[in-house]
């Protein structure tokens, strides 16, 4: 049941992996027997590593216990041949652990050391049968505060018992005894044990810090062997008369007897010790599984070289089976107990030291466990120098460190201190059984405090009653809620906003009993919130989430008007079947939450600034427009370059798409239900204060871009002017626009933006049109219009003019080479503008040029006449 099959060579299901055969692979004979498995060299280190940190955290733990110093060793062997042999977590390495360190010493103290082993195999034979029952995974719905309560109150206990020996005294029994022992300690105290354990805390809080390439190289020793390996060296040069470690023979080594004590107090003791055991076990493996994740993530993938054979692909290690984890690990408390060794449990040092050091397999925890045994065999005489002032210091760090601030700050930040308060203090002055059991009764308390709190408030502002529910809406609310409802007096306007995740169907019917009865005598009323009631035709979708291919029924505009909907944005070859789409700002479903949090707390997407000639979010300059049906958002296009005639669009003999009216007011209804409630306290700062947005971004009117999305920028970041093909016509009488020239120049003499952006993108219909329409022939609209574009072609034409490029690739066409010569003209074309000019003379403006390539979703910006590739990484424009 707990053996592990060898890793097989390949994977049937992904192809490249599967066996090869090509004729240089070599055949094996039907019969022959299988190849052992090479050690990997990786495992190899990475137990060293790990080895030279559990030999003297061993020892430390052991000694905190108060339990035979050979029990550290054992348990430490045990933990990496057994349990890393048996467990479902590849890399995680087991051994004594800190977190047990108070478990097992008050076991001691109670029932003496070979009870104690006893109710270790039996805490083992229990975590067989959770194992056996599945229930691994019932452990991670523990709260997290409570169990990082447990561990700060764990870490808080061994500090104050190990500052004693570090004085150069010895712990009392509890933590109460040993802070009021503590005045006498001080003043007694014991200068050699201080300096060894000064230099044991000097080396373990310096050596990571060591600076340079020296640093780099004297940080793969771990500091743990450092400091205890410094400090022994100076006891033993100065000649220091101390306390040091004693490993009897171990033909004398104590191994587990009977079980003798109360049995109820026997039994309080197995579940404590499988309790702490399982619950740290189980969440090592899930916190080793991230590591492993994130170090799979940040290794390039391995690539074939030159040979007729494939270079061999980095190793991949599968995520961990919990239950068999804790099958492990019971099967390793049954043998260290019987064996007379600490209980066992994963370690998180040892763990992610085995991780960082590049482990493989389960080969690297095992051959640590082998190492460990021939230590304690062979390596007797040396550890018998080791002063016990050093591992005493060594174990009251460990414990310090439990007591993480980035767990308090996590735990404050989801509302949860007085859970993991009430759980540290618990296990302090109570006990590790005690304090949790504790912990979950308040951690139950306030979850249930946070269902059942629910404020309603009333409120009339210009004779619109709007009434605010925040919280879990359940029967519990429903008087408060009713009474609140009946202040509407009949006839009147009414916004009831739902803010909760959660409404119960005793809730649901009051408030639209409430509905009914007001809408019949006269009255009106808007639901909005998350759990707002709405008609069953209406859109469902939620806002600020991703949005792939929107499919709902109530914004889809039929298939032929979809299909030409786009105009001269059209890119057929740019928008392959299947693409991430994101909604624009009208949307109910709009763009990511991450993007959305960044800009002044307000989600993206919600609208741009506006200009005098109606450039905010609008092209310019302004003509018949068209609407993005599927989104709701309105993005006016340039002079009528979706009428008919215009090269790309659809055929004047083409039947008359039907009205979308419907459509759009289906796509404006989701956004007043539910974004508006999102943004309307940011959009009502930005009315009372005026826009001030610090960006002018000139783009194409295509339905493809969405600036807000791109840039993720929000309300008031950005004043938007678009059109098609992103022109910025030069000023003059004869040749100018007065819309964009108008725009330019409010932009920067009134709103002082500080930059202003023109940006191109991938299968642009204008530059399309551009490249195939011949001169002379019918003057229409969009042909007047695109005159402005001529001095681009012109560049690209021109030999004397380098071509604009991308970086690390060619243009796939000469339409993507026109886009990106464009930018680049149409930045000429803006510092021809006076305003422009006079504040690239004073420094008090900036010109970029970016490129979008929509197919890849990906942005490039101009340097020195290159569009570099913008990675994830934050990087200065």
């Amino acid at each position: 049941m707990f053996a592990c099959a060898p890793a097989r060579p390949s994977d049937p299901h992904d192809p490249d992996k599967a066996p090869r055969s090509a004729p240089t692979a070599r055949a094996h004979r039907p019969h022959s027997p299988p190849r052992r498995p090479r050690l990997a060299g990786a495992d190899v280190s990475a137990s060293i590593a790990v080895f030279l940190i559990a030999l003297p955290l061993s020892l430390g733990i052991a000694l905190a216990t108060g339990a035979p110093l050979q029990a550290g060793l054992v348990a430490a062997a045990v933990g990496g041949l057994v349990a890393g042999r048996l467990g479902g977590s590849p890399l995680q390495v087991s051994g004594p652990a800190a977190g047990l360190t108070v478990v097992t010493a008050d076991l001691i103290q109670r029932y003496g050391w070979r009870t104690t082993c006893a109710i270790t195999v039996l805490a083992g034979c229990a975590q067989l049968a959770l194992g056996c029952l599945r229930v691994a995974r019932t452990a991670l719905a523990v709260s997290p505060a409570v169990v990082h309560g447990m561990l700060a109150g764990i870490g808080v206990t061994i500090a104050v018992a190990q500052l004693h020996i570090v004085l150069g005294g010895s712990p009392q029994s509890s933590v109460l005894d040993n802070l009021r022992a503590l005045p006498a300690q001080l003043a007694g105290l014991h200068p050699a044990a201080v300096a060894v354990s000064a230099l044991t805390l000097a080396l373990l809080l310096l050596w990571p810090r060591v600076p340079g390439r020296l640093g780099r190289l004297l940080r793969k020793v771990p500091a743990a062997l450092v400091a205890v390996t410094g400090a022994t060296a100076v006891a033993a040069l100065a000649g220091l008369t101390l306390p040091k470690v004693d490993l009897p023979s171990w033909s004398s080594h104590a191994l587990a007897g009977l079980p003798e004590g109360p049995v109820l107090g026997i039994v309080a003791a197995v579940l404590t010790t499988t309790l702490v055991c399982s619950v740290q076990s189980l969440l090592g493996a899930v916190a080793v599984d991230k590591m492993i994740a994130s170090r799979q993530a940040s290794t390039p993938v391995a690539k074939n070289g030159p040979g007729p054979l494939p270079s061999a692909p980095a190793p991949r290690v599968g995520r961990s089976d919990l239950d068999r984890e804790l099958l492990g690990q019971g099967a390793a408390n049954v043998v260290s107990g019987a064996l007379g060794g600490l209980p066992v449990a994963g370690v998180a040092v040892r763990s992610s030291a085995n991780v960082h050091a590049g482990a493989v397999s389960r080969n690297s925890t095992m051959l640590h466990g082998v190492l460990v045994v021939i230590a304690a065999l062979l390596l007797v005489p040396v550890l018998e120098l080791i002063p016990l002032a050093s591992l005493a210091a060594l174990v009251m760090a460990v414990g310090i460190q439990m007591v993480s601030l980035h767990h308090i700050r996590t735990v404050t930040r989801h509302r949860e201190v007085l859970v993991y308060a009430v759980t540290t203090l618990g296990v302090v002055f109570l006990g590790v059984l005690e304090g949790v059991l504790l912990g979950i009764a308040v951690a139950v308390a306030v979850a249930l405090h946070r269902l059942a709190r629910t404020r309603i408030t009333h409120a009339e502002v210009d004779g619109v009653h709007r009434i605010h529910v925040r919280g879990q809406l359940t029967f519990l609310a429903v008087p408060r809620l009713s009474r609140t409802l009946h202040l509407v007096p009949q006839g009147a306007h009414a916004v009831v906003e739902l803010d909760g995740s959660f409404m119960d169907h005793a809730a649901f019917e009051s408030l639209q009993d409430w509905h009914k009865t007001h809408t019949a005598q006269g009255g009106t009323a808007d639901l909005s919130g998350r759990r707002a009631p709405a008609p069953p035709a209406e859109c469902h979708c939620r806002p600020w989430t991703p949005w792939r291919n929107h499919q709902c029924a109530s914004l889809m505009p039929p298939p032929h008007e979809a299909a030409g909907a786009s105009g001269l944005g059209d890119g057929a070859a740019e928008a392959p079947q299947g693409e991430h789409r994101e909604s624009g700002p009208g949307s109910g479903a709009s763009e990511p939450r991450d993007s959305a949090a960044d800009h002044a707390g307000t989600p993206t997407g919600a609208g741009n600034a506006s200009t005098p000639t109606g450039a905010g979010n609008a092209g310019i300059p302004t003509g018949t427009g068209h609407t993005d049906d599927r989104t709701g958002t309105g993005h006016a296009s340039a002079p009528a370059g979706t009428g008919p005639g215009a090269p790309g669009t659809t055929p004047p003999d083409t039947p008359a798409p039907p009205p979308s009216a419907h459509q759009l007011a289906r796509g404006i209804s989701a956004f007043q239900r539910n974004t508006a409630p999102r943004v309307r306290g940011e959009l009502a700062r930005l009315a009372r204060e005026g826009q001030r947005p610090a960006q002018l971004f000139l783009t194409c009117a295509d339905s493809r871009l969405v600036t807000s999305m791109i840039t993720s920028s929000g309300p008031g970041d950005l004043f938007v002017v678009r059109n098609v093909g992103n022109l910025v016509p030069l000023p003059g009488a004869e040749s100018g626009d007065d819309s964009v020239a108008a725009a330019i120049e409010y932009a920067v003499d009134v709103l002082n933006v500080r930059s202003i952006t023109v940006c191109g993108h991938s299968g642009c219909g204008a530059m399309q049109a551009l490249l195939n329409t011949e001169p002379g022939g019918v003057q229409t609209p969009l042909k007047r219009w695109l005159r402005h574009g001529r001095p681009s072609l012109e560049r690209m034409a021109d030999a004397g003019h380098a071509w604009a490029r991308l970086a690390g690739r060619a243009p796939a066409d000469a339409v993507e080479q026109l886009c990106l010569t464009n930018v680049v003209q149409q930045l000429d074309h803006l510092r021809a503008h006076d305003s422009v000019a006079r504040a690239l003379r004073t420094g008090a403006l900036e010109l970029h040029g970016m490129y979008f390539h929509v197919g890849e979703a990906q942005a490039y910006l101009l340097t020195e006449g290159v569009f570099d590739h913008v990675g994830t990484t934050d990087r200065p424009v």
